[in-house]
């Protein structure tokens, strides 16, 4: 019911992709969010595994549906560099490429990341912000109004806060 009842939706999450998928359909949440941001129109944003739920599907616990908001999937990130681990933790750098999510925040500040898995939008025209982890990979996504970044904004201090605070001032 709260979520029906909001203005905005916040999709957090850490854990395993196929284990929240499983969940989410199981107790009808995912219904409740893709009607809320699909036939609503409220604004949504994923963040870590909230972000990778958007996608049509995570290959994470064996494969499992995502909520299909973002078309694209989830998969392991392909690391050919050895001096680099997995998962990836800590603060990286961010390309925003003209992202108003990111208003007032210096281009290519950092962000903190923890994550094995990336999302791979299919969409040239779903509008995506990067980090370089060995490769470029995605670090937030907007369709319309459903966005999801893959860091935690509530770990990345002043910068994560703004972020936070221009989802809530309808920045995207």
């Amino acid at each position: 019911l709260e979520v029906r009842n909001s203005e905005k939706i916040i999709l957090p999450g850490v854990g395993n992709f196929a284990e929240a998928s499983k969940r989410m359909f199981a107790s009808g949440i995912a219904d409740v969010i893709t009607d809320s941001a699909l036939r609503q129109n409220k604004p949504l944003l994923g963040i870590c595994l909230g972000m990778q739920l958007l996608a049509q599907e995570g290959e994470e616990g064996g494969g499992a549906p995502g909520l299909g908001l973002i078309a694209g999937r989830v998969t392991k990130i392909c690391l050919k560099d050895p001096s680099l681990r997995l998962p990836h933790i800590g603060w990286n750098d961010v390309s925003f490429n003209g992202m108003k999510l990111f208003s007032g925040i210096e281009e290519g500040a950092s962000f903190y990341f923890v994550h094995s898995f990336e999302m791979v939008p299919d969409e040239t025209s779903i509008e995506r912000a990067t980090t370089r982890y060995g490769s470029d990979i995605v670090a937030a996504v907007r369709k319309d109004h459903v966005l999801g970044v893959q860091f935690h904004p509530e770990k990345s201090q002043k910068d994560g806060l703004r972020l936070l605070t221009n989802f809530v001032k309808g920045l995207y």
